[in-house]
């Protein structure tokens, strides 16, 4: 399913109702009207296409990367910065507050199908385009919940005459999240089977309600031991997860890379959803052009990342029986680690990648990897600049399997049946036997050992906090989602912000591994260093060439400011600006500051 042209033309009721009142008396003749709009289904449907590139945002547009893979996700134990690594919010900003853009544009919609067009829609319309806003309404006051916690909640279009609903108090998290929970279940109900290919289905709702759901189950579980609400949420993460799986859409079947480098994904039994770009329609990116070999990048990804990638054999390299599995070279890690490892990096160093020399390539074609690692050739032009034209897999199939079997590990803890050895195969087994490139299977990369229920991997790295099964359920979901949306969030959700504590964790401030005097002599200088498996740091001292053969470290990395235990520091919730504040209190009524900041 995909978002095309049609989706993102820029229409009329785009901008429609950005306020209720009129401020001429003549109606513009080029615009639609609140009061002559909602006559058509077509017109609904144009006002619903909007919502589509605000939440599904793949590869975003132009040169604009925010909340895009790779740049717009670089903050988690999965990246370095060359030198000073980024921070939490360590104080309350002057300025900064919830957007409830997308909230009141739903409420009026809602509004209106359910008032103004009852005679022109038909029940089954009707409901189904409920369903829509009703989903997106879902979709946003989860987003703005898993940010801040507490925030005011509207089924409402409100005026911008009433103070005391502008500036009515925070509602409590599980208000909001019941909320969700209806605006979710009715979706799941009502949402068409299927409304065209451009346009949101029932499929795709059930998608994501695996995504919000088990944010908000684990959440539930893991910060506030609320266990009975922790069920409601994961077991609808489950109920829609088999809804997708039960249906026969959807399959494995695609190489990895590949699902993040085609040019059109129309028909890929892998992507429940998926944004389409397309230079004759004026709809490009800029994520290829960051991972073409050419642009240079200060921003990398860990030695702790490469770590966590599994063996082929189905074990961690400490304890697998592969030969070479203790060796990080990138020759060495093609061969032995899982498959997604080939897929994701280039296959020999490069001093373009400034944080860690090893390039992601995840975002680029095969084929125009082969060209651009010849330095000698020209660019391509599709792959340089903003004027990238691959699709991306905003929802991917694997992410509802993976959704699934955490969903159902987490509900065994609280009364609900063990996972199965046929849970795995359908799940993680399903995605480790995808297809591999013929170019991988040429460097000698092998599929990974199917996961059985009575061989999980021993891990010495292991949280001893987390269940066997659970943390190879998660290592499952680095290895897949590597540079996408989610580790910051399943870091967030599982309450493990400390994997981002570089001074617990130095694997945190280096790179790749790298023989310099073999692969990158001309980089040896007074700013080179690397660190040895067993972790120490060797610096280079104009004298020891020989020994700097390691994970790269640059001597500039320093250690991410404290952010756990700190006083009036909440690093899993985000606070509002005192500008807000004070605000409010002008106009006689109080906003209470995010738990866990200063309330003055």
């Amino acid at each position: 399913m995909k978002l095309s042209k049609i989706t993102y033309a820029i229409v009329a009721l785009s901008t429609l109702l950005t306020s209720c009142d009129k401020f001429l008396d003549r109606p513009p003749l080029t615009t639609e009207q609140d009061e002559t709009a909602w006559v058509t289904e077509d017109n609904v449907r144009l006002y619903a296409n909007k919502f589509l590139p605000d939440f599904f945002v793949g590869y975003n547009t132009g040169f604009t990367t925010t909340s895009a893979p790779l740049l717009g996700f670089s903050f988690s134990d999965d990246m370095l910065s060359l030198g000073n690594q980024s921070n939490f919010t360590r104080s309350v900003p002057i300025s900064s507050i919830w957007s409830y853009t997308n909230v009141r544009s739903l409420n009026v919609m809602i509004d209106r199908v359910e008032n103004r067009m009852a005679t022109v829609l038909s029940d089954e319309a009707k409901q189904h385009w409920l369903g829509v806003a009703r989903f997106y309404r879902a979709w946003r006051y989860a987003q703005l919940v898993f940010s801040y916690g507490d925030v005011p909640y509207y089924d409402y279009p409100v005026s911008d005459t009433d103070l005391d609903a502008l500036f009515k108090p925070r509602d409590p998290r599980d208000v909001v999240m019941d909320a969700v929970f209806d605006d979710l279940t009715f979706a799941l109900e009502n949402v068409r089977l299927n409304d065209g290919d451009q346009n949101l289905n029932r499929y795709v709702v059930a998608g994501m309600i695996t995504r919000l759901a088990l944010q908000e189950g684990t959440w539930q579980k893991y910060h506030y031991e609320n266990n009975a609400r922790a069920q409601k949420f994961l077991e609808l993460a489950v109920s829609a997860a088999n809804f997708l799986m039960n249906s026969g859409r959807y399959d494995i079947v695609t190489e990895y890379r590949t699902l993040f480098t085609s040019e059109s994904l129309k028909d890929n039994k892998d992507c429940v959803f998926y944004r389409h770009y397309d230079e004759a329609i004026g709809v490009q990116h800029a994520i290829a052009t960051y991972s073409n070999l050419r642009e240079t990048l200060a921003i990398g990804a860990t030695t702790d990342l490469f770590k966590s990638y599994l063996c082929t054999d189905g074990r961690v390299w400490e304890n697998s029986s592969l030969n070479d599995a203790a060796k990080f070279d990138l020759a060495s890690m093609i061969k032995t680690r899982d498959p997604r490892f080939e897929a994701t990096f280039h296959r020999n160093p490069s001093a373009l990648n400034r944080a860690s020399l090893f390039y992601v390539t995840k975002f680029l074609p095969r084929n125009i990897e082969t060209i651009h690692e010849n330095p000698a050739n020209a660019p391509v032009v599709n792959f340089t600049s903003n004027r990238n034209t691959t699709d991306y897999p905003v929802l991917r199939y694997a992410e509802v399997l993976l959704n699934w079997v955490e969903a159902k590990f987490e509900l065994s803890t609280l009364g609900s049946a063990a996972v199965t050895q046929d849970d795995i195969d359908k799940s993680i087994n399903k995605i480790r036997q995808r297809p591999i490139a013929a170019e991988a299977a040429a460097r000698g990369v092998q599929k990974t050992a199917a996961l059985s229920l009575g061989a999980i991997p021993s891990d010495p790295q292991r949280d001893i906090t987390v269940a066997a099964l659970l943390w190879e359920i998660r290592r499952e979901r680095r290895m897949e989602f590597a540079f996408e949306y989610s580790r910051l969030a399943d870091l967030e959700r599982w309450k493990k912000l400390e994997y981002m504590d570089t001074q617990l964790n130095p694997d945190l401030l280096s790179g790749g591994w790298v023989n310099f005097q073999a692969q990158l002599p001309a980089l040896i200088n007074a700013d080179l260093g690397v660190v040895s498996l067993n972790g120490t740091y060797v610096p280079y001292n104009g004298s020891n060439a020989a020994l700097m053969s390691g994970f790269y470290r640059h001597r500039s990395n320093a250690d991410r400011l404290p952010f756990l235990n700190q006083t009036n520091i909440n690093p899993y919730l985000s606070p509002v600006g005192r500008n807000q504040i004070d605000d409010y209190q002008a106009r006689g009524y109080a906003l209470q500051q995010t738990q866990g900041w200063p309330q003055n």
